[in-house]
């Protein structure tokens, strides 16, 4: 795989070279007002760190940055507080007055000083700033005074920390929670993440931040060194010793103003100020937690750098294609505070440039590609943007004309006898007295009859003599007014002192009593943070224990309903089932039942048919011949129907009992419909406690629990069949009434057929064949066998087989 890059270096490149070819041109537009950002940019272990800062003997990038800067401008730097930055993004002007002034307040505080360079260098980083080349910047603007500012930061977790915040950082080593944020104790105060905002010119700061003026390339890398870096996040993993936790952000800012027309003072116009800065990041490494072997917060702080550093290559594709394509896609800055401070750069507000490293072992070739195809990308996004810078309007080389007219002055009082680079306007008062004085005249005697030099002197030095007089009159005049004031200044100054120690007596009284009141309200507070402490602990393990117990009363909850639903569909089936069985049964037990009494009824009618047979032959006297009835008598006569027969000819008919219900305790609906015909059977269905209705009403089936219906229809022979439909009667949901119909019953009536006989021949001989006939006759009436066919619908005598024995 190939990938094109403007400039590809070598393992064995020196770090000048690197410094030349990427960031000098960066500097080189710092000094001309022009913002910059460069970022290291590859694999965890891949070197990032050693090029931005470098080794012992050999500086990185960051001090040759620092080096070239104050090469450049080390003439032309204002004094201390000249410039003053504020808290919006921007920079005041003050005059030397004021400049003074703030430095004796700020050596009058009782705080660190900044690091000065004149002491001497700590040896640990002594040597990565010895920087022999002394590379400069060619044209600055010598009428320019210039001011740099140097702040240190570092996002870590999507947090933004001051890495030169004086509070002390990490001094106890703090409890993380569970969000990866210290708790606070009174031991430790965890340091506050920073804020973004926007400027007035739609630039991206941190507010808060310390920002610290330097005058020289030893005490910014000093700042840098002692105050940033050591605080800095790193941590071991298995890919580095010392693996950056945390995308560091070194800024320097540097403030140039005009001198004013004459070239001696800053122009107090803010207007004119110029603020450029250079950003140098080194991003954390991007890594795979498999191979780091991350657990903890490591883990944690590996999720969230590879969330930035996406959220980076994000950005860039989308800018990437509204360029290419002409879109106008939104650029997800604010997904990472990494982006949102630096969207100024991709808008256009300077120069990008990035330093992709690469380490060559062959385990990072996965990432190795991934991070080189991301920076070629980048490549072909255009950022550059031209700055307009302000106009002064005042005429060039002032600076220069103000020095020469200082040095001729000089020069002159040093001819004229005056102290050597002395001011006039700065001349003592003596001097002044003295210069009031008369001449004296010259005093050289050249000629022993000269009468005029010594008069002249006489007079000269009498005049003089007066007015030492009357100023010693006046000097002693002024010493006594002076005494005088002197002494009641005095007076008055002791009474106020006596008034100030009572006052302070009373002030260091009430003092005392609230240092008393302070020190039992910190103990208190200390008490009360140690039980706070201990009940957030208990809080947190009883939050755990329910947390777990409500999940495992959620598992046991939702087993248990699986359960009962279960239990619910197996009932429902086995009630289904059950039901479904004992209907099927009670139906096949009827079945047989009615079988079984059908073929019971057959025998016991076919015995009846023999007895009474039997009965009649031996009742029948032998002399007389019987006679046979014709069939059309007996036609005539038609049988009556009915179940069975009955067991003796002369006994009478009994009504037989109609079949008892199986709910003979129930109580029913008689639906019969008015279009009912009457059969005229001896056998009527006849049902107890019934409510006989023509169409079934709400009211009647609310009464009852089993319904009848009586239906009538024709046969296919011609007869009237009756069935009588059963059902039983349910109360529905809704407060009605429902019938499920469970049984049918028919009932048909249909007409006999006549038994046939052996007929006589038809001419038969009186005599000789009485006998025979007889025979034939009792042969035939008692061989006869009258049978019923078993589970047969009709009743009994209704079909007959005959078979001879």
């Amino acid at each position: 795989t190939q990938y094109s890059f403007k400039e590809v270096f070598g393992t064995l490149v020196v770090q000048k070279e690197l410094f030349d070819v990427v960031a000098k041109p960066l500097v080189e537009d710092l000094i001309r007002g022009k913002n910059g950002l460069l970022f290291t940019y590859g694999v965890t272990g891949s070197g990032k760190t050693h090029t931005m800062t470098g080794s012992p003997g050999d500086g990185g990038l960051l001090p040759r940055c620092l080096a070239m800067i104050f090469n450049s401008i080390g003439p032309f730097q204002a004094k201390r507080f000249v410039f003053k930055l504020d808290d919006k993004n921007g920079v005041d002007v003050q005059s030397e007055v004021e400049a003074l002034l703030e430095r004796q307040r700020r050596e009058a505080l009782p705080v660190p000083k900044t690091p000065s360079g004149k002491r001497q260098l700590d040896p640990e980083f002594a040597d990565m700033i010895n920087v022999q080349d002394h590379c400069r910047v060619e044209e600055v603007d010598e009428d320019n005074v210039y001011g740099v500012f140097v702040s240190y930061i570092e996002i870590y977790n999507n947090y933004i920390y001051d890495l030169l915040e004086e509070a002390p950082f990490e001094s106890i080593k703090p409890k993380w929670n569970s969000c990866n944020t210290p708790v606070r104790n009174g031991d430790f105060v965890p340091p506050q993440s920073k804020i973004l905002r926007e400027d007035q010119n739609h630039n991206m700061y941190v507010t808060g931040c310390t920002e610290v003026e330097v005058k020289s390339t030893e005490e910014a890398f000093e700042v840098f060194w002692r105050a940033g870096q050591k605080k800095r996040r790193i941590a071991n993993t298995q890919l580095n010793r010392e693996s950056s936790r945390s995308h560091s952000v070194f800024i320097i800012k540097l403030a140039q103003a005009p001198l004013d027309a004459d070239g001696d003072n800053v122009l107090q116009e803010k207007e004119q100020i110029t603020l450029s800065q250079l950003s140098l990041v080194d991003l954390a490494g991007s890594e795979r937690t498999n191979r780091t072997k991350a657990e903890g917060n490591r883990l944690r702080e590996a999720g969230n750098i590879n969330q930035s550093l996406m959220t980076l290559r994000t950005c860039i594709e989308v800018l990437r294609e509204n360029q290419l394509y002409g879109t106008n896609k939104m650029v997800p800055y604010r997904d990472s505070k990494l982006t949102h401070l630096f969207k100024n750069y991709f808008d256009g507000e300077g120069k990008v440039r990035m330093i992709v490293c690469v380490n060559p072992k062959a385990e990072d070739y996965e990432e190795s590609l991934q991070v080189m195809r991301f920076a070629e990308m980048t490549q072909e996004v255009e950022v550059a943007r031209p700055v307009d810078r302000p106009l002064c309007g005042l005429t060039p080389g002032r600076r220069l004309r103000n020095q020469a007219f200082r040095e001729e002055l000089s020069r002159k009082l040093e001819l004229r006898g005056g102290p050597i680079g002395a001011d006039p306007e700065e001349q003592s008062a003596a001097e002044l007295f003295f210069q009031s004085f008369p001449p004296l005249p010259s005093c050289e005697l050249l000629d022993i009859n000269d009468d005029q030099t010594l008069p002249k002197l006489i007079e000269a030095l009498e005049q003089r003599h007066k007015m030492r007089q009357k100023l010693a009159e006046e000097f002693a005049k002024n010493v006594l007014a002076f005494k005088t004031m002197l002494q009641e200044f005095d007076s008055s100054v002791t009474s106020k002192e006596n008034y100030i120690q009572g006052k302070l007596a009373e002030k260091e009284k009430t003092i005392t009593g609230q240092r008393t009141e302070l020190e039992r309200l910190e103990k208190k507070i200390k008490t009360l943070e140690y039980k706070i402490e201990i009940l957030e602990k208990t809080a947190t393990i009883y939050e755990e224990d329910k947390r777990n117990l409500q999940q495992e009363l959620e598992s046991k909850s939702q087993k248990l309903q699986r359960q009962a639903s279960d239990k619910k569909r197996l009932e429902a089936r086995l009630q289904g089932m059950v039901t479904e069985t004992s209907l099927k049964w009670e139906k096949e037990c009827e079945r047989r039942v009615a079988a079984k009494q059908l073929e019971m009824q057959n025998k016991l009618w076919v015995k009846d048919e023999k007895l009474k047979q039997l009965k009649a032959i031996v009742t029948e006297p032998r002399a007389e011949r019987p006679e046979r009835p014709s069939r059309e008598r007996e036609r005539e006569k038609p049988l009556p129907r009915s179940v069975s027969p009955s067991p003796a000819p002369s006994a009478p008919v009994a009504p037989l009992r109609p079949r008892r219900s199986r709910s003979a305790g129930e109580r029913w609906v008689d639906h019969r419909p008015p279009s009912h015909v009457p059969t005229e059977t001896l056998l009527q269905p006849r049902v107890p406690r019934a409510i006989t209705v023509d169409a079934p009403s709400e009211k009647a089936l609310a009464r009852c629990d089993r319904y009848l219906l009586t239906h009538q229809e024709l046969a296919s022979d011609g007869e009237i069949q009756t069935k009588l439909i059963k059902g039983d009667v349910f109360k529905t949901r809704g407060g009605g009434q429902a019938v499920q119909f469970t049984d049918i019953e028919t009932l048909k009536q249909e007409s006999p057929t006549g038994r046939k006989r052996r007929s006589s021949p038809p001419d038969p001989d009186p005599a000789g064949d009485a006998a025979d006939s007889e025979w034939t006759d009792v042969e035939t009436r008692c061989s006869v066998a009258v049978e019923m066919r078993a589970g047969s619908a009709l009743g009994p005598g209704y079909q007959h087989h005959a078979q001879p024995k």
